[in-house]
């Protein structure tokens, strides 16, 4: 893959931090965090003119605790324009076998833009149709139901550790970017020089692998001090920078449903990468993901949503 110009990936991995909210707001916190997160998730609920996909016979229904997926889309939206998901993962939750599979998509993947006709990056589906496209795209692309999403303003993530108290995480590599030195070590961040750790790549000898695992520390700490006791009477700005932030089609109740069926289900959760090779069409690049590979990502998302036998 060359090395093309930076572009601002953000990662969306905050499904995680609200999940963790339940829970505490479950067995912890008395009923007026319940009543201030009930609150803040209707304000998140966005529901979107979506006809139930064909991929199912019918509709998943939570409280039967049937396997579901959702896509998180990271998104960068300005003043006019509706932007591009720099970020897209596919999460699919499986109760009875208590696990998670999370597929991080590459931005540059060439693909069909369901409703629009053309081969193209599969990032510019929001653009050209905003959550219902990007759940159509990427429907066809893995062959699986998309029955969630939930799009977050990644400029927003930096509120959420901020509103957490900052993050402690343990560096690898000693690296600069964007004028902030991260040392090797132990190294404790607010949410502006969080987000500048995780998103760093050009210059880690593991490439994205090494950013993924810088992700995933992060998301990781974050859930750690959003559960703690010592954030409980921080609950308010965490609950706001939550619902600042975050857009999704899930329910209150849907919500309290996962977390009370569901939740066991956090304890494995696999990272998957789709490999492909890089080129270029007339002069774009593009990440090629090969007819074998694809089958391979398809059959086991499908297997891990019980829609193969």
């Amino acid at each position: 893959m060359s090395r093309r110009k930076k572009s601002k990936k953000k990662w969306p991995k905050i499904l995680g931090i609200i999940v963790a909210l339940f829970i505490v707001a479950g067995g912890v916190l008395a009923f007026s965090v319940y009543r201030s997160l009930n609150s803040a998730v209707d304000t998140m609920h966005t529901p979107i003119d979506r006809d139930k996909s064909d991929k199912r016979d019918k509709q998943v229904t939570l409280d039967k605790k049937e396997p579901f997926s959702v896509l998180m889309l990271g998104v960068d939206e300005r003043k006019g324009d509706r932007g591009r998901s720099d970020s897209m993962i596919v999460m699919t939750v499986n109760p009875e076998k208590k696990s998670v599979k999370m597929l991080s998509i590459p931005r540059d993947t060439r693909t069909e833009i369901v409703g629009k006709g053309t081969q193209d990056k599969i990032n510019h589906a929001y653009a050209f149709g905003g959550v219902e496209m990007s759940m159509d795209t990427v429907e066809n692309f893995l062959d699986i139901p998309i029955d969630y999403y939930m799009k977050i303003n990644m400029e927003g993530f930096k509120d959420v550790v901020d509103a957490v108290g900052g993050v402690t995480v343990d560096n690898q590599l000693d690296f600069t970017y964007e004028g902030v030195h991260f040392e090797k070590g132990p190294l404790t961040l607010n949410g502006q020089d969080a987000l500048k750790y995780s998103r760093m790549r050009y210059d880690d000898p593991n490439g994205d692998f090494g950013r993924q695992s810088r992700q995933r520390q992060v998301i990781e700490a974050v859930v750690k001090e959003g559960a703690s006791f010592s954030s409980l009477s921080n609950y308010g700005d965490i609950l706001k920078s939550l619902s600042d932030n975050i857009q999704t089609n899930l329910t209150f109740n849907e919500m309290v449903d996962i977390q009370k069926n569901y939740r066991t289900a956090a304890g494995d959760i696999e990272q998957l990468n789709i490999q492909g090779t890089g080129t270029k069409i007339g002069g774009v690049y593009y990440l090629q993901v090969n007819d074998d590979e694809k089958k391979r990502l398809q059959n086991m998302m499908q297997e891990h949503l019980v829609l193969k036998n």
